[in-house]
């Protein structure tokens, strides 16, 4: 108990936070330097126009914050040695262009700035398919200030949400926020190798003298050298379906355990890393977010299994492991023959040709996204209203402060409770109260700006959609960022909005495609967003970066990353037979053509006809108070055992979030990461923890290499 009090007073209670976090600070380091700004400005500049131009590409070139992250050091070391110490002094603050050293806390401000520069907005796949011939046809979409206004709102709402919900996702000691480590760990490789060398014991009587960077160098070429392995010389390693080899003509045999088509029971389904951690890093998330969604994947197996050999829907005519639409003659769906010449439901056509048919895993994980939902929200009241209301209580305080500083109210009981709240605080909190915070109207204003200017961008063009669309969707957001951040904040598992608000928006927009587009935008995006950005916000709480330099490094690239990825759509709209198999440089479009699938889908024919009264799926929707019971059932189990570890560890959420892994993925792609979880987090951990933090920061640099 005294050890862990000391943790909780001088360092993380956590070991994955204390493996690659300092409990130090030095206030005096420059951050916002010019150096600084030019290299984040460049690189985000960079990064926006390649993912941007890439974007419609098949397959894409996408190029994550690693990137800028590992060449912005060898630029920052150039740059310091040739740049002279010369700049200028502004309101009594001197900068200039070569304040000494680079530093760690320039580098992550440079890396926060081309991290959220690496998006394109996603308003860009409604400017496409509202734009082209063989879509919507809306000619007028190519307007620059349409869509500049909606690309702006969407980008900059996530940011005032993520900026209002800083007390319930950023602040507390328990949002760890794992995805945030790998970054962290990439960077102290770099400006910490030196306190690397000490030597500790590990298993086997096994111990290691190695630095970060060396082992990221070692990393880089290894998995550089092995990469060729499974993904060209011998693919078969990739999708080890050795099983179906036993009997290659076996249907059954190929459903249950097939890597490509698929369910993917194989007890070594593959040798390729990247297919180990395409769902979770077992190196990166704790063991018991990687044992739960596997649980909730093998559990979901079942149900579809009994769902395919019962014929039920239909779904024996179909493949096992689709996510795919099919018609009544088992073939792909054709979205065009259920629409007019303007891309608007044809009610006759409909009838004439098919309703959508589903696969039986596809069916599963619908009736699993509905559950998730609403498990969610019975998780955040059940599990977390305690730091819920302490959020919204710190939330209350500030509000009081801005009242004292107009002199409204009297302190002293106000500073009582400051003071209260500040002595519950973890030792990083303590340190980032060096600086001054980001004030709540900051955000707010963004917010409101970002909402205007969504509504003007919808009203001022035909858009055949009520303004009114932003504020509904951002409701929807408002209602689950919290549980949802704190899930992800927790687990390093997501869970995304995007079916309920396709479910929701093409409800309520029955026939319009483009307003349960718009729904979708600011209900699902927004979300995403905001916990993108929140997990920024936490890089810069964990390095000590100025909570008011890491507003604008966030502000600033998402303006400048904005106005590009609208000028490179700007152009490619002009390419001649763009997004058609025609199309010059494989500029195909995958996804605006799926998102177009999904419009239709979800906003022309709309979900009343698929899960309305009468619909073939219906049933599905048991998924909504299945989600609640079943949280609710994890809930009164630990107020029984609350010392029972089984049930301790268990997370329904996580476990219906492991049941979304399927059409078209399978258990190939979540089994193989449990023993490596185990391995690190069980074994290793429990028996050599300082050897375990050690290794796992080396071993969070080898995944970021991958990544």
């Amino acid at each position: 108990m005294k050890i862990q009090a000391a943790l909780i007073t001088n360092n993380s209670p956590y070991a994955e936070v204390r493996s690659v976090v300092d409990n130090h600070d030095d206030p005096s380091m420059p951050v916002s330097t010019i150096r600084a700004w030019a290299m984040g400005i460049f690189f985000a500049c960079c990064i926006s126009f390649i993912n941007a131009f890439f974007d419609v590409r098949l397959p894409s070139i996408t190029v994550v914050a690693t990137v800028p992250q590992l060449l912005a050091y060898p630029l920052g070391k150039f740059l310091e040695r040739v740049l002279p110490d010369a700049g200028l002094t502004l309101f009594g603050v001197r900068h200039s262009l070569n304040p000494g050293p680079f530093n760690k806390k320039e580098h992550m401000l440079i890396t926060i700035m081309s991290n959220v520069a690496k998006s394109v907005p996603y308003t860009n796949y409604i400017v496409w398919i509202q734009l082209l011939p063989q879509f919507f046809n809306q000619p007028w979409a190519i307007n620059v200030g349409y869509q500049d206004l909606i690309a702006l709102s969407t980008n900059f709402i996530g940011y005032g949400l993520a900026g209002v919900c800083r007390r319930f996702l950023v602040y507390p000691a328990s949002c760890v926020w794992p995805s945030s480590l790998v970054t962290i760990a990439l960077n102290s490789a770099f400006h910490d190798a030196s306190t690397e060398t000490a030597t500790v014991e590990g298993p086997f009587k096994f111990s290691g003298k190695m630095t970060r960077l060396r082992f990221f160098s070692w990393a880089f070429v290894l998995m550089l050298v092995y990469f060729w392995l499974p993904n060209y010389l011998f693919a078969a390693l990739s999708y080890f379906s050795w099983m179906t080899w036993i009997a290659p003509h076996n249907i059954n045999l190929a459903n249950i355990t097939g890597g490509s088509t698929g369910l993917g029971l194989n007890p070594l389904p593959t040798l390729d890393w990247n297919i180990f951690t395409y769902h979770i890093d077992p190196l990166m998330v704790p063991f018991f977010s990687t044992f739960n969604f596997f649980l909730g994947a093998l559990g979901s197996m079942l149900i579809i299994v009994a769902l395919y050999y019962s014929n039920a829907f239909s779904t024996a005519y179909l493949p096992i492991n689709s996510n795919r639409p099919f018609d009544h003659f088992a073939q792909p769906y054709n979205v065009s023959s259920i629409i007019d010449a303007r891309g608007i439901f044809d009610a006759e056509k409909y009838e004439a040709y098919s309703p959508p048919f589903l696969s039986a895993s596809n069916i599963v994980t619908y009736m699993f996204f509905f559950a998730v939902y609403s498990a969610t929200v019975a998780y955040g009241v059940l599990y977390h209203r305690h730091d819920i209301m302490l959020g919204l209580r710190d939330v209350w305080t500030s509000v009081r402060q801005w009242q004292v500083r107009l002199g409204k109210r009297r302190g002293a009981r106000l500073e009582a409770d400051v003071e209260e709240n500040v002595n519950m605080l973890d030792v990083h909190n303590r340190l980032m109260r060096a600086y001054p915070e980001v004030p709540e109207w900051w955000y707010m204003i963004c917010l409101a700006i970002a909402i205007a200017l969504g509504m003007v961008g919808i009203a001022a063009w035909p858009t055949s959609t009520t303004p009114f669309v932003v504020l509904y969707g951002i409701a929807l957001c408002a209602v689950f960022i919290i549980p949802i951040g704190i899930i992800m904040a927790m687990t390093g598992v997501q869970v995304t909005l995007n079916v309920l608000a396709e479910f929701i928006g093409g409800v309520w927009v029955e026939g319009n495609a483009i307003a349960m587009c718009f729904f979708k935008s600011y209900g699902y995006v927004t979300c995403a967003h905001a916990l993108s950005f929140s997990a920024d916000l936490k890089l810069a709480h964990y390095l000590k970066i100025p909570p008011r330099f890491t507003f604008w490094a966030q502000m600033v690239p998402t303006l400048v990353s904005t106005f590009i990825s609208i000028a490179v759509l700007q152009y490619q709209v002009h390419i001649e037979n763009i997004c058609t198999q025609g199309a010059p440089f494989r500029f195909t479009c995958p996804g605006p053509n799926t998102f177009f699938t999904a419009a239709v889908f979800w906003g022309t024919v709309g979900p009343r006809k698929i899960w309305g009264a009468g619909g073939q799926y219906v049933i599905t929707l048991l998924g909504f108070p299945f989600g609640v019971l079943l949280v609710v059932c994890f809930h009164l189990l630990s107020k029984k055992w609350p010392k029972n570890p089984v049930v301790r560890n268990a997370h329904p959420v996580v476990m219906m979030n492991g049941a979304l892994s399927w059409a078209p993925f399978n258990l190939a792609y979540i089994w193989p990461a449990v023993p490596v979880a185990a391995f690190s987090w069980l074994y290793l951990k429990k028996r050599y923890l300082g050897w375990w933090s050690k290794v796992r920061r080396l071993s969070l640099l080898g995944r970021e290499e991958d990544g």
